[in-house]
């Protein structure tokens, strides 16, 4: 099945290497639609990695530069006003900040260019539960427990996956299924749920999210030392039906196949979710048509004075107890030296150790391309089974299916809808798949987006207006086997400081957002900021 799908896309391994081709090509001639190609910038990234910056022309003076606006930077800045600390300066290499959660539009929809959704936060993520109230998408408590705002959580219908030519609600087949297919997930669900409700002897929970709060119990960690395939197959798992379901979540949160993918990671993902909130609400998740979007303009929103964007820090360095941060100004095409008191790398690990000679270990991390579709139709799909849901996936398809951009909210009424359509390029090397990613032309990338939504719906046929792509070379940091706890050990010395969720090796909103306060905390203590700890 697994070979099935990869040919349905042409992304198998004989596909790379020709170039292209497939069953993806044969599925129809039609005049591809109009779209964009966007992405991250590549020309700074590029630029960034070459060097050959002017000398500084002017200086600035902060207390505080936090380099890097995706959340992790964005969530240090929000943490600094909320204590009252104005002193600094955010930089974003890019002309918008909020990394792998930014945003885009249409005449149609606002819709997701990556991150989409974010689960009701775990008891222990305080920090989280304290912007969300802020947010007033936490709206009071009940008997201490928080209640969420209805119009903020995912409507129904969730989830439906296409299964046996029908759609079926949830994500896992629960139809025409094998005996053995079902006594594998029942031990498996039930293995998940006793992780779950585990508390470590050290009074942690097993799994948590933010996974600092884990348990660190040796049995635990030494889950790290092997792959979540690997797990499986001494658990002697080896349902087809399990296995695809274990694969579409490993690529879905890791971008990575099960293979590559840590143990204690895959029942993290599995393991570490218990919603706290009021009601039937703890399963859900907060979504919106722009995905992520929303919470990253509201949190800029709370410090717009304090962000510069197009401004490439290539250059961190200690000047006896200051920090010397020099930036390229795009707009002034010009170098610019900031002398700060601390400065907070909110960047991708492999970024800050190029730009920052205190900060080692980037080759430990590697890194999960992407490509992102976000797909205009006239009409909204149909198909036999349940009707249409926020997230489909199609158990034929090496695509993760696509979420409904108007699924909830106003525009729900609307018959036309804007699709975003989600491919981890995880069945290669990183480097393979980010030069695959460049090198395919735009509109082969939109001839596979467009054959495998009519391989779902037929009935779109003539119905696709745009397909817009967006590419991510390093969408995400892959936490494969020995990666649990590697970031702690990183950190350089203050008043430097890292903020970034690759630090965790877990790409989630929650890692960078609580990276993004540690970091910021660290830095008003060193200062001698009065503030109370939200961690």
């Amino acid at each position: 099945m697994k070979a099935d799908r990869r040919a349905v896309l042409g992304l198998g391994a004989a596909a790379v290497a020709a170039g292209g081709g497939g069953l993806a090509y044969a599925l129809g001639h039609a005049p591809l639609p109009a779209g964009t190609l966007g992405g991250a910038d590549m020309a700074r990234g590029h630029r960034l990695r070459d060097g050959n910056f002017p000398a500084p022309s002017r200086e600035e003076q902060v207390d505080l530069v936090i380099a890097g606006g995706g959340v992790a930077g964005l969530s240090a800045g929000w943490r600094l006003r909320d204590a009252g600390y104005d002193q600094f300066q955010l930089l974003e290499l890019e002309d918008h900040v909020g990394g792998n959660a930014r945003s885009g539009r249409n005449a149609v929809s606002a819709y997701p260019l990556g991150a989409h959704y974010l689960p009701v936060a775990n008891r222990e993520a305080k920090a989280l539960q304290h912007l969300l109230r802020q947010l007033g998408m936490i709206t009071s408590d009940t008997d201490g427990v928080p209640v969420y705002d209805p119009e903020q959580l995912c409507a129904d219908l969730q989830e439906r996956i296409f299964w046996q030519g029908r759609w079926q609600e949830g994500l896992i087949p629960r139809t025409g299924i094998t005996t053995q297919d079902r006594a594998d997930l029942t031990a498996f669900e039930t293995t998940m749920a006793g992780y779950s409700k585990r508390v470590g002897s050290d009074g942690k929970p097993a799994f948590a999210v933010p996974m600092a709060y884990s348990s660190r119990d040796a049995d635990l960690t030494a889950l790290d030392t092997l792959s979540f395939a690997a797990w499986l197959d001494q658990n002697g798992w080896r349902s087809p039906v399990l296995r695809a379901h274990v694969r579409y979540a490993m690529r879905d949160d890791y971008g990575t196949e099960p293979g590559e993918v840590s143990a204690w990671a895959g029942i993290h993902y599995f393991a570490s979710r218990r919603g706290w909130a009021a009601g039937n609400s703890g399963d859900n998740e907060l979504t919106w048509p722009e995905g992520n979007g929303r919470l990253i303009t509201c949190i800029a929103g709370f410090f717009p004075d304090r962000i510069a964007a197009g401004r490439i820090v290539h250059r961190v360095a200690r000047e006896g107890d200051r920090v010397l941060v020099d930036s390229f100004d795009t707009a002034a095409n010009a170098t610019v030296r900031t002398r700060a008191r601390a400065a907070i790398l909110a960047m991708p690990h492999f970024v800050a150790a190029r730009v920052c000679d205190d900060v080692g270990g980037a080759k430990d991390f590697s890194y999960a391309p992407w490509l992102v579709a976000n797909v205009t139709v006239d009409r909204l799909p149909r198909g036999r089974g349940v009707p249409l849901a926020w997230d489909n996936v199609s158990s034929t398809s090496e695509s993760l299916g696509y979420v409904v951009a108007t699924h909830q909210g106003p525009d729900a009424i609307r018959t036309g809808s804007v699709l975003t359509w989600y491919l981890p390029l995880s069945t290669m090397t990183p480097a393979a798949a980010r030069r695959l990613l460049v090198a395919r032309p735009a509109d082969e990338w939109k001839r596979i987006v467009r054959d495998d939504l009519l391989a779902m719906h037929p009935e779109l046929d003539g119905a696709i207006a745009r397909i817009d792509l967006w590419r991510w070379g390093h969408a995400m940091a892959r936490p494969t086997p020995g990666f649990l706890w590697r970031g702690e050990a990183l950190q350089p010395e203050p008043p430097l400081f890292l903020a970034h969720s690759d630090l965790s090796g877990l790409s989630l909103f929650e890692e960078a957002h609580y990276h993004g306060v540690r970091a910021a905390e660290a830095a008003m203590t060193l200062f001698g900021h009065d503030h109370e700890s939200l961690l």
